[in-house]
């Protein structure tokens, strides 16, 4: 017959693969799926991943990419090969993700409040006080039941040995979650036969939850609230998500000027004169939420909003200032900060971070630039880094200049040892990066997203998995516990 594996040429490049133990060996967990992946063959799948990308193109789902002069709109790369994880590493990330965000959310509402840890000094104040993140015109402000952060986004990596670290943390206005929502509904389309013999949890549910947390915030003496997904509009390189978001929860997409503020109430304008709004899911950055409170050039906020959330009327999700713990000189302390707010170890640890703030760290990454990772504490997208290793001399150079000039400006980490998983390239398959952002729903209670969305670096050899620098993404199949997984996985 002349069958050849998928993997016959794939070379292994010293990363922990997620798939294959060897050439031929995939892991307990792949095994049913490498042999599908196998029978369908290199051609079969090389067409229904075109059967992909014009699903994806039918359905308008895009981004837009800030640097290219066209402001084009680009079809979301997609890799059809999906990541399973199994029911017992997922617990584990679950327990992890909700006790870093119970955390957090104590910590937001402490430091703009009593600051107790800071003046106990169990972190280092300046370093949260100096941030360009910290939002001081909001200390003393009370948010509704003391959650600051109710949809985050966390970015996870598997390092050499396969264990899960957190990279960074996505308080504001994390984006994504309607890309987990399209992979599954194109996977369920265009290769059914996959998912036979799988107990692959279903995603489905996160608009649902993410409406009744949003709902759950409304003021007490609001019976049927009123909410809305706040957009800076169709030109927002996330604006395919806001339409989705709203579509599927069945709520008003709104842009500033569909919002007035009369008497410290917030209301939407319809054909039938002004409505009351009670919750506003927004997607705006805090400097552009409402130009008496930040850049008075805003055309895009809604004036006096900020004004009407002070005065309890109306609740906003997420709360402002949450960027002072994105911040990743921040973000490095968090370690601390669990332990401190609720006397545990992190179940998730941190990538070992130097913050160039601290003069002993900024020695260590002077004289080591060529090895480490630089990134600034403000950054993301995956630009504005140093990546020491493929640097050149100048770059360095330049970086060590910005460091000694502002060095609260960065952070700095080993370059971490993503892990790979076969992508498929022209009918073979070839090892791609990738990393992980499940959603967490911080309301009445905790609500972790089965799998999130795997972000795949789809460029040879690339390290970065950002689609606006050429990565991808694919569906991530989370198990549900049962007899099943344990014999899935020949546990």
């Amino acid at each position: 017959m002349g069958f050849v594996n998928l993997d016959a040429n794939y070379r292994f490049n010293g990363f922990y693969d997620e798939m294959l133990a060897a050439a031929g060996r995939p892991r307990p967990a792949y095994r049913r799926l490498y042999e599908q992946l196998n029978r369908l063959g290199p051609d079969e799948l090389q067409r229904r991943h075109g059967l992909a990308i014009q699903m994806f193109r039918n359905h308008g789902i895009t981004f837009a990419v800030y640097p290219d002069t066209q402001g084009t709109e680009k079809v979301f790369p997609f890799d059809i090969i999906p990541r399973v994880i199994e029911a017992g590493t997922w617990r584990r990330l679950e327990q992890g993700l909700t006790q870093r965000l119970r955390a957090l959310n104590l910590f937001l509402d402490d430091v703009y409040g009593r600051k107790l840890i800071l003046k106990q000094r169990a972190i280092p104040p300046e370093i949260v006080l100096s941030s360009s993140l910290y939002l001081r015109e909001i200390e003393g402000l009370a948010v509704p039941h003391g959650i600051h952060s109710h949809i985050a986004g966390i970015d996870l990596v598997r390092n050499e040995k396969g264990d899960f670290l957190v990279l960074e943390d996505n308080l504001r206005t994390p984006s994504g979650a309607s890309y987990v929502q399209a992979n599954r509904y194109v996977m369920k389309r265009i290769l059914p036969d996959l998912f036979a013999g799988y107990p692959v949890r279903p995603v489905e549910g996160y608009v649902h939850e993410l409406l009744r947390h949003l709902r759950w915030l409304a003021p007490k003496d609001v019976d049927e609230p009123t909410v809305v997904l706040l957009t800076p509009g169709i030109n927002n390189s996330a604006y395919y998500e806001h339409l989705y978001l709203a579509k599927q929860m069945g709520i008003e997409l709104v842009e500033g000027t569909d919002l007035v503020v009369d008497d410290d109430h917030v209301f939407m304008r319809t054909t039938r004169g002004l409505r009351p709004v009670h919750v506003i899911y927004r997607r705006i950055d805090d400097e552009w939420l409402d130009p008496i409170f930040g850049r008075q050039e805003s055309l895009v906020g809604v004036a006096g909003l900020v004004n009407a959330y002070r005065a309890g009327n109306v609740a906003i999700a997420n709360a402002l200032g949450n960027g002072v713990a994105d911040d990743k000189a921040v973000y490095a302390l968090v370690p601390r900060i669990i332990r401190y707010y609720l006397d545990e170890d992190p179940i998730l640890p941190n990538v070992e971070t130097f913050l160039c703030a601290i003069d002993s760290d900024c020695r260590y990454v002077l004289e080591h630039l060529d090895q480490l990772v630089v990134k600034t504490v403000d950054g993301s997208g995956g630009y504005g880094m140093l990546i020491g290793t493929t640097s050149t001399k100048d770059e360095r150079e330049e970086f060590r200049r910005r460091i000694v000039a502002a060095p609260r400006s960065f952070v700095a980490q080993p370059v971490v040892s993503l892990s790979v998983q076969p992508v498929l390239d022209g009918g073979t398959l070839r090892p791609g990066h990738q990393d992980l952002r499940p959603f967490v729903l911080t309301g009445p209670d905790v609500y972790v997203t089965p799998g999130g969305l795997t972000r795949v670096a789809l460029k040879p050899g690339s390290l970065i998995v950002n689609s606006s620098q050429g990565g991808g993404s694919r569906d991530t199949w989370v198990m549900a516990q049962g007899e099943h997984e344990e014999r899935e996985t020949g546990a």
